[in-house]
């Protein structure tokens, strides 16, 4: 059984030095467990350095549409609440 849902949103995220930078967030599946850095071990062992997230957030549930479609929109617009500027 796999560790996550088969739909990891893949977001940028605000960030002081790039202006945004690459964020996974993770949905796990019932009784599993894993860490931020087990998850981007795994992401550069798999993708590479350049394609790898730089950040992990874990939540109970993803955002959907009726669809059932992960709503990235959603979850992109939690993390630039309070910035004037929007990559």
């Amino acid at each position: 059984m796999p560790l996550v849902t088969n739909i990891l949103p893949v977001i940028g995220v605000p960030d002081s030095d790039w202006g945004e930078a690459v964020k996974v967030v993770v949905e796990l599946n019932a009784g599993m467990n894993v860490t931020e850095a087990e998850l981007i071990a795994l992401c550069k062992a798999e993708l590479g350095s350049l394609r790898t997230p730089k950040s992990v957030d874990f939540v109970e549930m993803l955002p959907r549409s009726p669809n059932g479609k992960v709503l990235k929109r959603a979850i992109r617009d939690r993390y630039w609440e309070g910035h004037s500027r929007k990559i």
